[in-house]
């Protein structure tokens, strides 16, 4: 598989683009990496340096991708952070050229903007771009739970007061309505949920399941990246997204485990990486309906 990942770059540590292509990489698909910002580090130390890209430049690289005839080779288009709605139009207007050349290649979205007791961390406007613009043009899309009530209108992921599972899948529903045939939600809390656990749910037409995997005591920058482009990989190549969801969960968990056993703050990509590549089977799916 061939994926124009359109995202942030970071020379230290492991968040978007810098995140997702290695593991991409390591189960043998073709990654066309198109930056959008080029930072040292990423936000959350409170300090970095580098360039945010100017989407008039972020446009001129995927203008040369497309100057070697080679967009229609694209099966997927991959998207996180978007930082300004400018290049949010960018990354739209990639998916028009990828699909006009390859009418079955997918677009996957990561819609990025908040979190759990964190709230919104985009400017504003971004959130409602998304929502409005990107997500109906996604056709698979991996919202946290913060970030499914906001898309969906709904409130389940209230702390202390968290919706049912079945009120988290009506959510999903809304969303899906709007467009998007996949739906991978990261950072289920539900009102069953057992303690020191989250859930992890896929939704399609052809079905729900839900992951159940232990709370870590870690939350390191970059999962959500590798997560969206573990699910697109496996999605597209099985064809299942039961599987998708038990490969992608596994293989989170074990990068989440060996980051905690290294003690850094920066996931441990490149060592967990054989758990990436051959995805151990730690997790099964249920089937939710």
């Amino acid at each position: 598989m061939k994926i124009l990942s359109i995202q942030s770059s970071v020379a230290y540590g492991h968040v978007g683009n810098s995140a997702a292509t290695f593991p991409l990489q390591r189960l043998g698909h073709e990654v066309w990496p198109v930056l959008t910002v080029h930072f040292s580090n990423h936000t959350g130390y409170g300090a970095w340096r580098g360039p945010l890209l100017d989407p008039a430049d972020v446009a001129d690289v995927i203008a040369g991708i497309g100057d070697r005839g080679v967009l229609g080779e694209a099966d997927a288009v991959l998207s996180g952070y978007q930082g300004d709605p400018a290049v949010g139009a960018v990354i739209l207007d990639a998916v028009s050229q990828v699909r006009a050349a390859n009418p079955g290649a997918v677009y996957c979205c990561d819609p990025v903007m908040g979190d759990v007791g964190r709230g919104m961390f985009v400017r504003p406007g971004i959130p409602e771009y998304l929502r409005d613009e990107v997500v109906p043009r996604a056709d698979i899309i991996t919202p946290n739970h913060f970030e499914l009530d906001f898309l969906s209108g709904r409130t389940t992921a209230a702390p202390g007061t968290p919706g049912t599972l079945d009120e988290v899948l009506d959510a999903v529903d809304v969303v899906r309505d709007r467009g998007p045939r996949h739906v991978l939600v990261t950072s289920v809390l539900h009102a069953d949920s057992a303690p020191e656990t989250l859930d992890v749910v896929a939704v399609s037409e052809d079905g729900a399941w839900a992951v159940t995997t232990p709370l870590l005591p870690i939350s390191p920058n970059g999962c959500g990246d590798v997560t969206a482009a573990l699910y697109l990989a496996h999605l597209t190549t099985t064809g299942s997204p039961a599987t998708a969801l038990e490969r992608t969960t596994s293989s989170v968990f074990a990068i989440l485990e060996a980051t905690l056993a290294a003690g850094t703050r920066e996931i441990a990509l490149v060592a967990a990486q054989d758990a990436i590549a051959a995805p151990p089977h730690r997790f099964e799916a249920r089937r939710l309906r």
